[in-house]
């Protein structure tokens, strides 16, 4: 099992793409960003990774960053699972624009985040002052080059400001995009490695203390659109020199009564794919923190 990664190159000074194994972490010397990768076509990309891995593993255990770099964007698609259409019609009273979505020949998709707004694993998921429930949104995150193929699953965590969506559709913007918001794991399985991406099981997990808020697991299988769909639309009509990021939707969503709280924790997993754990923390406390890495993209929270 391999996985792409970003890791701090220490003695560089600078981050550094990665093929992770069982040996270590095995540097990418062919590019200097993972950016700089998603330019190159699929197969090309594939001989870049496995020519990594006979380099010798950097020493120790390297810090991971979020998984991409340079203009690489995040985009999220929306109500791609007949539980999030329940859920967006519990929360607004309104069924008629959440299934007309669902069922619809267009899907729904939003941009979510640029690459310096990503946080990742052991980092603060944000949650806004001004909604009254914000809550997570596990879902398998597609890594796609330039030219929109497939390259590597991995796990997100597309954190919803459920109560600003759920006053108006028009709020969406708001409740998707705030400080600490999108959780890449830092490991992205390579897509020749998972052959049936339709069957991988999504666990999340909500935690207050000793107490299991919420807990549960579904499968990719529930999914009522195709990868190859989601990935067509966002290319129709849409540049991506650097490569994407497309958030695929959620399929676990904690009851209306279980809105997520600072201090509580957030581990989400996708099996054989990749696994996180976030602490929800103000956006208060996370916005200083962002524009600090966004000058130094090696910052760490609270250092």
């Amino acid at each position: 099992m391999t996985s792409i990664v970003r890791f701090v190159d220490l003695a560089a000074g600078v981050a550094r793409p990665g093929v992770l194994d069982e040996a270590g972490i095995h540097p990418v010397e062919s590019v200097a960003t993972l950016a700089e990768l998603l330019r190159h076509p699929l197969a090309a990309i594939r001989e870049q990774l496995e020519a990594a891995r006979a380099n010798p593993p950097v020493d120790g255990v390297p810090r991971l960053l979020s998984p991409i770099d340079g203009d690489t964007p995040v985009w999220g698609a929306g109500v791609t699972y007949r539980v999030s259409q329940e859920a967006r019609v519990e929360e607004s009273g309104d069924e008629d624009v959440y299934i007309r979505v669902y069922k619809a020949q267009r899907p729904e998709l939003f941009l979510k985040c640029a690459a310096h707004e990503v946080v990742t694993d052991g980092e603060p998921v944000g949650r806004r002052p001004d909604s009254a429930n914000d809550t997570p949104e596990p879902e398998l995150a597609l890594l796609l080059n330039a030219g929109g193929e497939i390259v590597a699953y991995g796990a997100c965590n597309d954190m919803c400001a459920r109560a600003i969506e759920g006053e108006n559709p028009l709020y969406i913007p708001q409740a998707k995009i705030f400080a600490g918001s999108c959780v890449l794991a830092p490991a992205m399985r390579p897509a020749w490695e998972v052959p049936n991406p339709y069957g991988l099981t999504i666990r999340l997990r909500l935690s207050r203390g000793a107490d299991v808020l919420f807990a549960g697991s579904t499968s990719t299988s529930e999914l009522a659109r195709t990868l190859e769909e989601l990935v067509e639309c966002l290319f129709c009509a849409v540049a991506f020199p650097d490569g994407a990021v497309l958030s695929t939707g959620t399929c676990l969503v904690p009851p209306l009564d279980c809105p997520s709280e600072v201090g509580d924790v957030i581990e989400i997993a996708i099996d054989d794919i990749a696994s996180m754990r976030n602490v929800v923390t103000s956006t208060d406390d996370i916005k200083p923190w962002l524009h600090r890495r966004h000058a130094d993209p090696l910052a760490a929270f609270g250092g």
